[in-house]
């Protein structure tokens, strides 16, 4: 048992140690396919099919963000009517009895009613077979198949520095063949200690052929 414990805490250690260098150690991904490559910065992906967990919140990018990240960690770390714990690989590592690794990116996106936040789910994981949210302020949603430009990008994730990347975004969709259909979407791949350098950030936005 001690030498269990023991181990655990030395995988949760590097783990950590690895996230603050940019080293993502075991996080499921959502599958695309790359269907053109425009430049070295802006790629455009088809996504499948995928289930998330989100909640929308009034007020400044960056309080919203905090506060929907809060309210999405309550949902997978146990806040669901099976009272599973859905344990995230990163930025936090929890064992528990049934482990559910939460996968990235966490997404986020200006609506009329204030900011969405989405935590992705296993790929392994359907509508029907995700449990509850207790919180009423927790949806459990379907994400259908879209195709996305998105372009990635590293440093801050400040409400600035998205907005940056969301405009250099536009800029580069300009003459690409492909035009938004959608609101812009911020990609977040890391946890907040991780050297903004670093950092895997993506700025993403559906879109469809100009022609």
């Amino acid at each position: 048992m001690i030498l269990r414990d023991v181990a655990s805490l030395l995988s949760g250690a590097a783990l950590a140690a690895c996230s603050v260098v940019g080293i993502r150690g075991g996080t499921e991904e959502p599958a695309y396919t790359v269907v053109r490559t425009v430049s070295p910065a802006l790629e455009i992906r088809r996504y499948e099919a995928r289930v998330a967990a989100e909640t929308v919140v009034a007020g400044d990018e960056w309080g919203a963000r905090s506060e929907g990240f809060r309210r999405l960690a309550g949902y997978i770390f146990g806040g669901n009517q099976a009272a599973v714990r859905i344990a995230m690989t990163a930025p936090v590592a929890t064992a528990a009895s049934e482990r559910i690794a939460m996968t990235a990116p966490v997404a986020t996106a200006r609506t009329s009613e204030g900011w969405r936040v989405r935590f992705f789910m296993p790929a392994t994981y359907t509508m029907e077979t995700l449990p509850r949210p207790r919180d009423e302020r927790v949806a459990i949603v379907a994400v259908p198949p879209a195709v996305y430009a998105v372009h990635r990008y590293s440093g801050s994730i400040s409400a600035a520095s998205t907005q940056a990347a969301q405009g250099e975004l536009r800029r580069l969709l300009e003459g690409s063949g492909y035009v938004a259909k959608g609101e812009m979407l911020n990609w977040f791949y890391d946890p907040p200690w991780t050297l903004p350098p670093l950092r895997r950030n993506e700025a993403a936005v559906e879109v469809r052929a100009s022609s």
